[in-house]
């Protein structure tokens, strides 16, 4: 695909959906072409907002750090897997409770978010990408999972970027899980369709004027496969050109970064 034939693809988008990990920074480093990517977005009268699959954090957090990172943005416009979840089990599994493995600030979001949490006698399993993740969390999880009960994952991402390399994700611990008790999660976050339905509700868009923008395959890009989002690969993150050979998912774009794709829209802008 030609530059032109790229920057024509993005006129029809009104909102790009943005991955963070890997996309806009990595670990605490902030990309240096982000800021200017984010200022053009709104100079081509389009928006923008953030998803993230890290179910560790909640939306405080995040907003948190991108302000330290000079990046400001109303409430609405952070969007995280977390919500995903608990807006499913809000209305598939009303006043039931969870057995949650995950991070304080994710036990935090699912008590704003109307969850009740309990232990070993509550009514279902939810795995997060719990950083503060201790052996006794698994034992619990995995004897409720034999036990008959559900298990549920917040994002299905095996391993996180950071500014030194990968840490284990969420599926990583669910690999565990299932290598322990033969059961697989159902997960939520990117690539889910409830992901999808989830950003179509929170941009007021159509699927035809979004645009997710990612550095992974199986979640940015997937979560657009065989629906009229367009998706965007950026390889500033986890996936490098020659993962595209051997993978059955096929991005709309193929960008270097965050850089590129600024470029292109200013090419659009320029046309008009």
């Amino acid at each position: 695909m030609t530059d032109r034939e790229k920057a024509e693809k993005l006129k029809k988008i009104k909102c790009f959906v943005l991955d963070m990990d890997g996309t806009i920074y990595l670990g605490d480093r902030l990309f240096d072409f982000t800021p200017e990517f984010l200022k053009t977005v709104e100079q081509c009268q389009k928006t923008y907002c953030f998803f993230t699959n890290n179910s560790s954090k909640n939306e405080q957090a995040y907003l948190q750090k991108l302000a330290r990172m000079g990046i400001h943005i109303p409430r609405e416009r952070m969007l995280i897997s977390n919500g995903v979840i608990i807006d499913w089990l809000l209305k598939n599994r009303p006043g039931e409770s969870a057995y949650l493995v995950g991070t304080p600030l994710l036990e935090e979001a699912f008590r704003q978010g109307g969850i009740p949490l309990g232990g070993e006698e509550a009514d279902y399993v939810v795995l997060g990408f719990d950083t503060t993740l201790a052996y006794q969390k698994l034992v619990i999880a995995c004897n409720m999972v034999r036990a008959g009960k559900t298990i549920y994952g917040v994002n299905p991402d095996f391993n996180c970027p950071v500014e030194n390399g990968f840490i284990p994700d969420c599926g990583s611990m669910a690999a565990l899980i299932k290598a322990s008790t033969g059961v697989q999660c159902e997960f939520f976050g990117k690539p889910s369709r409830e992901t999808l339905r989830y950003l179509i509700k929170h941009t007021g868009c159509r699927e035809e004027e979004l645009a997710v923008v990612g550095d992974r395959l199986y979640t940015d890009i997937a979560v657009a496969d065989k629906t009229a989002v367009t998706s965007i690969l950026v390889l500033s993150g986890e996936t490098k050109l020659q993962d595209l050979a051997g993978s059955s998912l096929s991005p709309d774009m193929v960008c270097q970064s965050l850089e590129e794709l600024t470029r292109l829209l200013k090419m659009q802008r320029d046309a008009l």
